[in-house]
Order: structure tokens, then sequence, then C-alpha cells
């Protein structure tokens, strides 16, 4: 049974890359491909097949997508009866005592996510349940590593890893400051300031395992977070999907996640965690830092003095300032449906975008 399940959901994967491929920047297309790719053949982050053939694999996949892109997504087999596949409850009923996991959800301008996975450890941080799940057997191209799931958190372990893997090989890690000095930490950096890569692929899964807590308190942060609720994301991710508003209220909700008080910030500050501050500024996006400019700054002085207080105060402001952006995005929702989405965006555009330069 569990043969058919899997290739069900695979298939679903399959319509849900069909359906939004388009959606991503060739570079950002060309790395998820790639790197789905190496998963399916059960390859390291660090392993480069070919180009030609992952070239003729990508080919054959975007001749599949022509064919199934308007298809609908599959029933899942299970017990005689077809599963609708966004029915969590039922569907991991079925795998109960077999150590898997099924996911399925929304991902950014609402790309339908499916995976199934090995469940590697249970676990409860700061009285909310965290699964760590471990070898996949079925996933989509965004691959999210951190989510959350009927307020269970979850943590994937193999798209965590190609996230540190590629971020400090994309970002040219030694290049940049708070990441050279997460590096060093970690023992990859040379005394010449040059990456070591056998060292990296090393300490790889040293790295992932000891910044895993950062990434499940910012989920922590997101669950308790009532500054900007889930309702408030979805009506203004499906009014302006795939824009900047849709990104600008992405990242408001991720800020007010990482600077709640049992968020990512707040446990990096009370943990004195050097390494994983060093991490969340390398990794910050151009969007959270439009949101977040005070950091840069603080950081850049924090490894001066090493004075905890100047991060605790801009972790304070940027909440404050994140906030009242919230508050913007709320009203606008409420009102999507009594003057359309036209006035609604524009208004977003002079209250939201344009102050930051958007």
């Amino acid at each position: 049974m569990f043969n058919h399940l899997t290739r069900a959901i695979q298939y679903n994967c399959e319509i849900s890359d069909a359906r939004f491929g388009a959606g991503y920047s060739l570079c950002t297309l060309i790395l998820k491909l790639r790197n789905c790719y190496k998963w399916e053949q059960g390859l390291e982050p660090w392993e480069e097949p070919e180009s030609a053939v992952v070239l003729d694999w990508i080919e054959a996949k975007e001749e599949q997508w022509q064919v199934i892109g308007g298809q609908e997504y599959l029933g899942l087999p299970g017990n005689g009866a077809s599963i609708d596949p966004y029915d969590l409850i039922a569907v991991n009923s079925l795998l109960k005592g077999h150590n898997l996991y099924y996911g399925a959800g929304y991902g950014r301008s609402l790309k339908a996510i499916f995976f199934l996975a090995e469940v590697r450890e249970r676990l409860e941080v700061s009285g909310s349940p965290v699964l760590i799940l471990g070898r996949e057997l079925a996933r989509e191209l965004s691959a999210p590593f951190a989510l959350l799931q009927d307020d269970l958190i979850i943590i994937r372990q193999q798209p965590l890893r190609f996230f540190f893997w590629d971020q400090i090989q994309e970002l040219r890690a030694v290049t940049r400051l708070p990441l050279r000095h997460a590096l060093q930490f970690y023992g990859v950096v040379g005394n010449d300031l040059t990456l070591n890569q056998r060292a990296l692929r090393d300490k790889l899964d040293t790295i992932v395992e000891s910044e895993m807590p950062i990434f499940i308190h910012h989920e922590i942060g997101e669950l308790r977070e009532t500054g900007l609720d889930s309702a408030t994301l979805h009506a203004i991710i499906a009014a302006f999907p795939d824009s900047p508003i849709e990104l600008v209220a992405r990242g408001v909700k991720d800020i007010l996640a990482d600077t709640h008080p049992e968020g990512m910030l707040s446990f990096i500050l009370h943990h004195r965690r050097q390494a994983s501050l060093s991490f969340y500024l390398g990794f910050l996006d151009g969007i959270r830092k439009l949101l977040f400019p005070e950091i840069g700054p603080a950081y850049r002085q924090f490894m001066e003095d090493s004075d905890w207080s100047g991060i605790s105060r801009v972790r304070d402001q940027a909440r404050e300032a994140n906030l009242v952006r919230s508050a913007i995005l709320k009203a606008a929702a409420q009102d999507l449906d009594i003057i359309g989405s036209g006035p609604v965006g524009e208004r977003l555009q002079e209250e939201l975008l344009t102050p930051l330069g958007m």
C-alpha cells in the first residue's frame, strides 16, 4: 500500500510543480530542479552530477509538466477509499506505527506543498510539539525546511542541509562578514579567509544540528504571534499573489515571528548564540532587510563590543515598526471585500511599499 501512496503523493508534487514552476526566476528554478534531481538520485548537496545528465532530466521534467499541469490532484489510496490530499489526519492515521509523516499545505503564492518523510525524532520545545523528519520519500520543488501544520512544528532535515550548503556556496560566505564569522566559529574558514570545502562537507551535519533550534524557535514565534494572523496573510496573498505586496506581507510575518518574546532572536539573545546571530544576519534577504534595517549597524557594533543589549534594543524597535505594518495589512484585508483589490492595492503601495522604497 505504501508504494502506491508514495507514488500518488509524488505525482501530486509533480502537478504542483507543473502549475507553479513558472513562478520562479530562472536561477531559482534551476537551483531547485538541480536539488530535486540530487534528492531523487540520493546525492549529497556537494555532489555535482554531469551537466548533460541534469539538463536531460530537466528537459524530461518540463515535458512532463506540459502534460500534467492541468490535471487535478489525485486522491490518495487508503483502506479501499480515496483520501483528499489535504486531509492530514486521515493520511497520517494510515501511517501510524510506520514511522512516517505526511504533510500538505500551501507555500509562497499559495503553491501546493506535499511531502512524505521518515520521522527521526519527536520532542517538545517550550510547550510546543516538534517533529524532526529525516529521509524524504516524496517532495515537491519548494521543499520548505521549517513549517507549521495544525500547531505542529516540523523541521525537514534533508531540505535544511541543502539550504545551508547552497546559501554558503551561493552567497560566497567568506566575502560577507556575518557568514564569515559564523563559519569561523565552526572552523570551516581558514586563516587566509578562504572557505575550506572539505571541512564544510565534514561539518555540515554538525552545523545543521547545532543551528536547528533557531528555526524551531522561529516557528514557535510564528505560532504564538498574534500581530499578523494567518487569515489576514492568506487574504492578502490570495488578492496579490506573487507580488511585492505578498513578499512584504510574508516578510512582516517573519520579522514578527523572529522578534516575538519566544521567537528566534529572543532564543539567540537568551543563550548568547553568536554563531546563530551571524547566520541570522547572513541569511537575511532583501525584503526582511528593508523591514529590519536596524539589525545591520547593531550587529557591526556588537562585533566590536560584544554587548548583547544593542541587539535586544533593535529587536524591540523592529517589532514595534512591524506591528504598525501588520495593522496596515489587517485593515487592508478587511477592506478587500468592500472596496476591491484595486483600491486596496493602491493604498498598500502608498502606506506600505513606498515608505520602504519599493
